[in-house]
């Protein structure tokens, strides 16, 4: 009888989840206008995903989840199964292509450590090698990438990926510290319930590589206060580089003191003395780590601040993004009403411990952080702080089962419906470009850019993207030739018009089998200058694909 009620009760669940999926799919579906995420709104994406098909591919995942959740091997081997299960997932987005201009600031930094090495780019940081408000670490590692194993891009997604997936494995291996291994368990999938991440792993971009290295600094920390010794030196380095990864990895570093903080006040006043003491030596030793390098850097450092006090603080008002949208759409909702039922559940128990996992959501939000890409760091946290919650279900496999659901539906979210508008979004045509060129030969080209009369973006910045994505050497004399509004002062795009033409694209030059005119309009007529030089080439193919909801577009066309 027991064996018979037990089954009906499991029935009775993945039925309530089966017409709850659909509640929250149709829900948010019908109110996507609420969205305003920058990248990738609902009211974007269904402008190319059916939803019909999503919704079956949804409510697919309702096996697999269930599956999962019946297993005992995912529970025999975590680490494994959250590395691989993550990295396979992430890897689906690898065709996606560079969404966001940023990624031309970092492919440039980190090619002039692959052809001048590390020595120069750490001597030219700031100087020769622009750094605008980017820090030096994430670039440092692009380039020696790039140094030893090729200008390649899938050898970005490859690191990018391996960092998501050791981001997953931190969650559960921090969880597992705060709450036990079910806990780290459940905070590591749910890590994967985050749609917007996916879009995120595969860019040239530095926001995954900071999470990891938040994820990293918080783990070590803990290990340290927990055996002392070579963790100590080990938490002090990966506080040192995730300071140099991004400015606003400093706001989320202030979690450590909180760390320290709750371990002394929950241990005997012996125990606690010596977890002062361990955290002071990681605070020292980082400390005089991060000193050395500010000093060394001091001017470039002190400009950056200038700028990002001046520009970038009361940019985040302009460009901001609701909580609606990072917290609801953004984010699979039952992810975040675990948490916000975790935290009712921790004050009940007053759990000290929550309180590590709630301080930066509490920022987020206390600062009015209101753009996900700054907030992605946080979400580890969370997703330990809904995990927190749910192991105090009564039905373990209940728990596993929403969370396994979780993660499936964020994915299948992410690759059905992300992905095909990703996919339409006009920087493809660079990427297009590239694999054609690479198809015609091994000889170099030439670039020209058209600019727009009142531009959104300055278009010289496409340039460094295709060298990203071709093998063949580029020469491109960049000379602006449009006057920039004073509203480009406050745009988010305001460092496309600070470009410098890369000296090694103004060298050599001659002799070019091929033309690539970028523009941002198809069929707009050639400057004179332009249609003079391309005179003796035919137009071979032009990559015009649009998505028609962002102003900036770009089109690229060969001649050969």
């Amino acid at each position: 009888m027991r064996a018979d009620n037990g089954r009906t009760a499991r029935n009775l669940h993945v039925l309530f989840f089966a017409v709850l999926l659909l509640a929250t799919f149709g829900g948010l579906y019908h109110w996507r206008a609420l969205d305003d995420n920058r990248l990738t709104s609902w009211q974007y994406v269904f402008g190319f995903a059916d939803p019909r098909k999503v919704l079956l591919l949804l409510e697919a995942g309702i096996l697999p989840a269930l599956f999962l959740s019946k297993s005992s091997w995912p529970g025999r081997r975590p680490r494994l199964f959250l590395f691989f299960f993550s990295y396979a997932a992430a890897a689906l987005f690898w065709p996606e292509p560079e969404v966001i201009v940023d990624a031309s600031r970092y492919f440039t930094q980190a090619k002039n450590l692959e052809l001048f090495g590390a020595g120069y780019f750490l001597r030219e940081w700031g100087r020769a090698v622009p750094a605008w408000t980017d820090m030096p670490a994430v670039p440092f590692v692009y380039g020696l990438i790039f140094r030893s194993l090729g200008e390649h891009r899938l050898f970005i997604e490859m690191f990018n990926t391996l960092l998501f997936s050791l981001t997953v494995v931190l969650t559960f291996l921090t969880g597992r510290e705060l709450w036990g291994d079910d806990a780290g368990f459940l905070a590591g999938m749910l890590l994967l319930g985050i749609p917007y991440l996916f879009s995120q792993v595969p860019l040239m971009l530095v926001d995954m590589p900071c999470t990891f290295l938040l994820m990293l600094s918080v783990y070590a920390f803990i290990r340290a206060l927990e055996g002392g010794g070579q963790m100590i030196l080990l938490a002090a380095v990966a506080v040192f580089i995730t300071v140099f990864a991004k400015y606003s990895t400093w706001l989320m570093l202030t979690v450590l003191p909180v760390i320290l903080a709750v371990y002394c006040v929950r241990r005997p006043s012996q125990t606690a003395g010596r977890y002062l003491m361990r955290g002071l030596l990681v605070f020292l030793a980082s400390g005089a780590m991060i000193g050395c390098f500010a000093a060394y850097k001091h001017d470039v450092i002190s400009a950056q601040m200038k700028l990002l006090v001046a520009y970038q603080k009361p940019g985040l008002r302009r460009w901001g993004e609701s909580f609606l949208s990072t917290f609801v759409f953004q984010t699979w909702p039952w992810l975040t009403a675990a948490a916000v039922y975790s935290l009712f559940r921790a004050t009940g128990k007053r759990d000290l411990r929550f309180l590590i996992v709630l301080w930066l959501p509490l920022l987020i939000i206390a600062l009015r952080i209101e753009r996900m890409r700054y907030s992605v760091m946080a979400f580890p946290m969370i997703a330990m702080a809904a995990a927190s919650g749910l192991i105090g279900l009564k039905r373990r496999e209940t728990a596993m089962f929403a969370v396994y659901l979780i993660a499936v539906s964020s994915i299948v979210l992410a690759a059905s419906a992300f992905l095909p508008f990703l996919d339409r979004i006009s920087t493809v045509n660079i990427e297009k470009a590239g694999a054609f060129l690479d198809d015609l030969g091994d000889s170099g080209i030439r670039v020209f850019t058209v600019p727009e009369e009142d531009p959104v973006v300055n278009p010289a910045v496409a340039v460094p993207l295709l060298d990203l994505f071709t093998t063949r050497s580029i020469h491109y004399d960049y000379t602006p030739s449009f006057a920039v509004s004073r509203d480009i002062l406050t745009s988010p795009l305001r460092f496309t018009f600070e470009y410098r033409n890369p000296p090694y694209y103004r060298e050599g030059g001659g002799g070019e089998s091929a033309v690539v005119v970028i523009s941002g309009k198809k069929g707009e007529p050639l400057p004179a200058g332009i249609e003079e030089r391309v005179r003796g080439f035919h137009r071979a193919k032009v990559f015009d694909t649009t998505e028609n909801v962002f102003e900036y577009q770009v089109v690229a066309t060969i001649y050969y």
